[in-house]
């Protein structure tokens, strides 16, 4: 199982080196990236290519693409960029290497955090936190006289008070497209409602009551939405926020560099950040805390393994973050934390635990995925819709040889 890193101390990491030059070598062997496409992988693949003959794929589609990327022989890429879920699939296959070798030859700097191991050896460099959590305008919460939510009850309230002042269009967005970003927000939500996601047996838990209460109040929260929310990711809700046309929603920290950036922003420096909201008061933050980081396929001759590596490390030293502070919550040496990390820093206060990187988890979030937009768009109701998530786990599980 992958080692927990991260949460309070390493959010607030600043320790610093000695600045570096753009590249401190000249790459000469042609490399290609695959990572997903926010603003704080285009500075990291940017800093990578300033070392020379490094092509950056970058694709919000990343996660599909990748398994079968790496397992071919040779890999199609060198270099990717993963997070807690989207390692599993890689470290399953067995299609990336351990780095422990090239971390002593290469990786003087790291920080022990910022060092993924499984069974004993490093297989992947995490570089930031990222979690989805409370953003919205700080100018009309100030201007309705709104204090900010704590509590998805105060989320309700606060969207019906946006609603009849008609400042934005919709009071709320949220991450709430079919498959993979809907599961995710009803695992937010169902940490808390205190739902145990994968019981001693490796069951699965979400067709319990809790399951329902997250069900519940998703919908609830959908009706302050657009109403094609279906089809909303974590790019549909950054544009809705830069064109102001919502006024809240549970958004993953690696995008809010976007909303302050005038080339893109109508509403540069109206933001602010909180921790996720609690479902229940007194509980914890509904949210999951994550890891981005870089892997190196295996399929790879020992060669290029280091090339990437090294061009790697260019991407995620103290340069780059000092030119990048505030795109993403760091782990890497340099970083001093803004305002806009609070809202990261104060859910992993606020009690919000690691996404668990487990086959397990990867089937309750699959199956989860395959069945929650039958609920939202009123298909089917919640215990159906929770019935049929447990038996497609169910069938995945006992073919995996999880349960009996």
């Amino acid at each position: 199982m992958i080692r927990k890193t991260l949460v309070a101390a390493a959010l607030s990491l600043t320790m610093s080196v000695s600045a570096q030059a753009a590249c401190s070598f000249q790459n000469t062997v042609p490399l290609k990236s695959l990572t997903a496409a926010f603003e704080a992988w285009k500075a990291v693949t940017a800093a990578m290519a300033e070392c020379g003959n490094v092509q950056a794929e970058l694709d919000q589609t990343f996660r599909t693409k990748q398994p079968a990327a790496f397992a071919a022989n040779p890999a199609l890429y060198q270099i990717g960029g993963v997070a807690n879920g989207t390692l599993t699939p890689l470290i399953n296959a067995g299609t990336i290497r351990p780095l422990d070798d090239l971390i002593a030859r290469h990786g003087r700097n790291l920080a022990p955090n910022q060092l993924i191991k499984v069974d004993g050896k490093t297989v992947a460099v995490a570089m930031m936190v990222n979690t989805q959590h409370l953003v919205f305008r700080e100018d009309i919460l100030k201007e309705l006289g709104i204090a900010v939510p704590a509590t998805y009850d105060e989320v309700l309230a606060a969207a019906e008070k946006i609603k009849a002042s008609g400042k934005v269009q919709y009071p709320l967005g949220a991450t709430f497209k079919a498959g993979w970003d809907l599961a995710q927000d009803f695992n937010n939500m169902f940490v808390g409602f205190g739902g145990v996601f994968i019981k001693s047996d490796n069951t699965p838990g979400m067709n319990s009551d809790a399951g329902v209460k997250s069900l519940e109040m998703m919908k609830k929260l959908s009706a302050y939405m657009d109403p094609e929310f279906l089809v909303s990711e974590s790019t549909f809700v950054q544009k809705q926020f830069q064109q102001g046309k919502i006024a809240m929603a549970n958004l993953w920290a690696s995008r809010l560099g976007a909303l302050d950036d005038p080339k893109e922003s109508q509403h540069v420096g109206k933001f602010g950040v909180a921790a996720a909201p609690q479902a229940v008061k007194g509980g914890p933050s509904s949210s999951t805390l994550w890891w981005d980081g870089v892997v190196i396929a295996k399929n790879i001759p020992d060669a290029e393994a280091e090339a990437a590596f090294r061009v790697a490390m260019e991407g995620i030293d103290e340069e780059m973050v000092k030119a990048n502070n505030g795109l993403a919550v760091w782990l890497i040496k340099g970083y001093a934390p803004n305002k806009m990390a609070q809202g990261a820093i104060d859910t992993a206060k606020g009690g919000a635990p690691n996404y668990a990187s487990t086959t397990a988890m990867g089937l309750f979030h699959s199956a989860v995925g395959e069945k929650i937009a039958d609920f939202m768009s009123g298909r089917k109701d919640a215990k159906t819709a929770l019935g049929e998530m447990e038996a497609s786990y169910l069938v995945k599980a006992k073919e995996q040889g999880l349960v009996k």
